[in-house]
């Protein structure tokens, strides 16, 4: 027998990941779990908090605190108290916590990998493999500017206190792309996690405090979009960072126009994929299926609209079905699983909403006849063909595992349909 047809013949089992250490931590930590605000745990003044589920199981993993404006208010009082200190210090003092910090994410990336598969149902092939490496990653590259700061920047200095609100589809790493170069550069934070998925930075809470970090230099509050508003909307804060959705963006630029902040978004997207006649089919498969179905598509730069040449858009649909058909879809903690769970029920809803939106437009929807969970928040890969630009899903951003398909003739008409579109994030083209 040969490789070939023992790989051909070999039998698929699960392969699931141990939550031991996990499920540990979450009981020492849990159920009720508080906010970190001038390098303290506490609880909510109101007593109010919110359930936090696993969202493949539905199992409760504890409860979160629900920050009010008086927290709020606390969180960036200790952030402004502790900017001068934070600020003033050296450049190579910045990067020995940064570096600490780089150093204990590596020493609990097991640890950090699991707690963020089970809050928000991706795979922990990706958790372990992509999110937590990278999250380690930033926090050494910008342990390394916090050292060339004084010399490379002279004359700049920190922003000031920083609000920042981060989304629930890489709750981590995006942390890491908020808090990282913000405290490199000599400001303080205040950051709320999405309401879905707080417990991981809850965890990046106890490690700051296992370093020693200075109190009031990471503050975290958890809580629903109110308790963002009051970080966007406070007063004293001097910059906001949000990375979310185009609508809430919207809010927020309109809630800080006028007062002086700084002001970063990250919004939404509806990027083109867009694939030639002489391209190389299979390897454009392979990049698609990460482009869309990675994170279950809950990706703001996912290739969510593919264009493709009219003279092999048959065979390229034949080949994506094929391929769709092949991917595994399960328990996120299996290592042998392509895509885990929707983050919530509320999600996993308006992704079915505009499925159904686009059949009733005319759309044509295929979903592969594949083994899906009898319980979860889990929701098939989808190809939408027969769709026209105007389409609503053509148009709307759907973050999660759907893809639409139209098609060209000539490079002309591919690049109107892919810039027929309100969003500029992301595209890619194979040729």
């Amino acid at each position: 027998m040969t490789v070939k047809d023992i790989l051909e013949t070999l039998e698929w089992g699960p392969a699931p990941e141990s939550d031991k250490f996990a499920r540990e931590w979450l009981d020492e930590h849990g159920p009720n779990f508080g906010m970190y605000i001038n390098g303290s745990w506490v609880k909510p003044k109101s007593g109010e908090n919110f359930e936090t589920h696993n969202p493949a199981t539905g199992e409760l993993l504890g409860t979160i605190s629900q920050a009010g404006k008086t927290e709020v208010d606390a969180a960036v009082a200790a952030a402004r108290a502790a900017l001068p200190g934070w600020s003033s210090s050296p450049g190579h003092v910045r990067a020995r916590y940064l570096y600490a910090i780089a150093r204990q994410v590596q020493k609990h990336h097991r640890l950090l990998a699991v707690i963020e598969t089970l809050d928000n149902g991706k795979p922990i092939r990706e958790t372990r493999d992509a999110d937590v490496p990278l999250v380690a990653r930033h926090f050494y590259h910008h342990a390394g500017w916090a050292q060339l700061f004084d010399e490379t920047f002279p004359g700049y200095g920190p922003v000031g206190v920083c609000g920042q609100v981060i989304p629930w589809n890489f709750p981590l790493l995006m942390l890491a792309w908020k808090i990282a170069p913000a405290l490199a550069a000599g400001n303080t934070v205040v950051l709320k996690p999405a309401e879905f998925t707080s417990i991981s930075a809850l965890a990046f809470a106890a490690i700051c405090d296992s370093i020693g970090l200075p109190p009031g230099v990471v503050n975290i509050v958890t809580g629903d979009g109110l308790t963002g508003a009051c970080i966007t909307e406070h007063e004293d804060i001097d910059k906001v960072a949000f990375t979310g959705s185009t609508e809430v963006g919207r809010i927020i630029r309109k809630a800080t126009a006028g007062t002086g902040k700084g002001l970063t978004l990250e919004l939404g997207g509806k990027s083109p994929f867009i694939v030639f006649e002489d391209a190389d089919i299979d390897s454009a498969i392979e990049g698609l299926v990460n482009a869309i179905w990675f994170n279950q598509g809950q990706v703001c730069c996912a290739g969510s609209r593919l264009l493709v040449q009219e003279s092999i858009s048959e065979i390229f649909h034949q080949k994506l079905r094929s391929r769709m058909s092949k991917l595994r879809i399960g328990n996120p903690m299996d290592k042998a699983v392509d895509m885990g769970a929707i983050v919530d029920e509320s999600q996993r809803k308006t992704i079915a909403d505009l499925c159904q939106l686009g059949c009733d437009e005319g759309g044509v929807m295929w979903q592969p006849d594949t083994e899906m969970p009898d319980k979860g928040c889990f929701f098939p890969p989808t190809l939408f063909t027969n769709v026209s630009p105007s389409s609503t899903i053509v148009q709307e951003e759907i973050f999660g595992p759907v893809l639409v398909a139209l098609t060209f003739r000539t490079h002309k008409e591919a690049i109107a349909l892919a810039n027929n579109t309100r969003y500029g994030l992301a595209g890619s083209v194979w040729s």
